[in-house]
């Protein structure tokens, strides 16, 4: 594969995975309700969603994509009812320091696994950007297992460059909350992000 796709493939990823989305907003209230060490099931879950999309959309499975299109709203729905959930107990969450390392309310690491598989498989941006953008940055046809294997480091790579520099930016700001009303107004407004995150996912098509 010439390194002249390689290129075009990773900064049109870079675009769409660094831009505020719903998976952004998610993640970066976690981390300032929770801390960065709570969203690594949910940061792992992102990854390899992205990870499936791509593999689906290298196989040619746009076409099955269409066809289990209502398999696809089911997983929707799921990812936007759990992320209802969370801001609804994110709003409700303790407000004293030391009582906020309580009980997640994301839940387990299960959970936040789920929650981060189901919102990466189920958002529209992401699902257009491999099945049907990807065709015009790669040669799809010419794909092989070889070229498939140096793409998916290439998405990696640069998904951990865009989520870990969220991540911290994140963590540093999480350090200024350390008073309960600062407390209650990162909890709050996070509880905002994911109520909208879930919003706006449902309102695209």
């Amino acid at each position: 594969m010439e390194t002249t796709a390689l290129l075009v493939f990773a900064g049109a990823l870079f675009l769409n995975a660094g831009s505020p989305g719903p998976s952004i907003a998610v993640l970066v209230s976690q981390v300032l309700t929770r801390g960065a060490a709570t969203v690594v099931p949910f940061v792992a879950a992102m990854w390899i969603g992205e990870a499936a999309w791509l593999a689906a959309a290298l196989a040619g499975l746009s076409v099955l994509a269409e066809r289990l299109h209502l398999v696809f709203v089911v997983v929707k729905w799921a990812g936007i009812a759990y992320l209802a959930l969370l801001a609804v107990r994110m709003w409700r969450s303790p407000t004293d320091p030391e009582t906020h390392g309580g009980d997640a309310p994301e839940g387990s690491a299960l959970a936040r696994f789920g929650s981060g598989l189901a919102l990466t498989l189920g958002n529209p941006k992401i699902m257009v950007f491999y099945v049907a953008l990807l065709p015009s940055l790669v040669d799809v046809a010419s794909v092989g297992l070889a070229e498939w294997a140096l793409l998916t480091a290439v998405q990696v790579t640069v998904m951990a460059v865009t989520d870990l520099g969220w991540i911290a930016l994140a963590a540093r700001v999480r350090g200024l909350f350390r008073s309960p009303l600062a407390m209650r107004i990162a909890n709050r407004t996070s509880a905002v992000a994911m109520g909208g995150a879930a919003a706006v996912i449902a309102t695209r098509s």
